[in-house]
């Protein structure tokens, strides 16, 4: 079998992504593999254009940058409190553009990726990140969605 020495995860912080999560820790584990934590603040649209006179659209990156920030240290400190060998990023843009780039940046062994697996008209008007990271990626992508209950 092909040794995976570095995973990344791509993480929305779901109930789907948290799902994943226990395959690509289960994984860095099997190969003590280094995993690295992405998480892609999707893009908000610029709302410079629209008055709201309470916040600043770079008050308003500040809040959910910070945000991202704090979820992903609670993500990390519940999640990994006995591996070591991992990294975080957060990092800004469309999500499965941010996830090819960075598994090509950190040279990603394996993408582990959880979907919602949506269809019809739910899976046309929202997409699917997962469906382009597989269409996209360079390495092996496991794509996990939550048990159908």
């Amino acid at each position: 079998m092909k040794r995976f020495d570095k995973i990344m995860m791509a993480t929305d912080f779901s109930d789907n992504s948290d799902y994943a999560f226990d395959y690509a820790l289960a994984l860095a584990r099997q190969f003590n593999a280094e995993l690295t934590i992405v998480h892609v603040i999707n893009e908000p649209a610029d709302l410079r254009g629209i008055y709201v006179p309470q916040v600043t659209y770079e008050e308003l990156e500040k809040e959910i940058s910070q945000g991202a920030k704090e979820m992903m240290a609670k993500f990390c400190s519940s999640k990994l409190a006995d591996y070591g060998n991992y990294t975080t990023a957060i990092v800004s843009g469309i999500p499965f553009q941010e996830i090819i780039a960075k598994a090509s940046e950190i040279g990603a062994s394996l993408i582990v990726i959880g979907t919602h697996g949506r269809t019809g008209l739910e899976h046309l008007v929202f997409g699917s990140t997962a469906e382009r990271v597989v269409r996209a990626a360079k390495c092996p992508v496991l794509s996990v969605r939550l048990p159908v209950q």
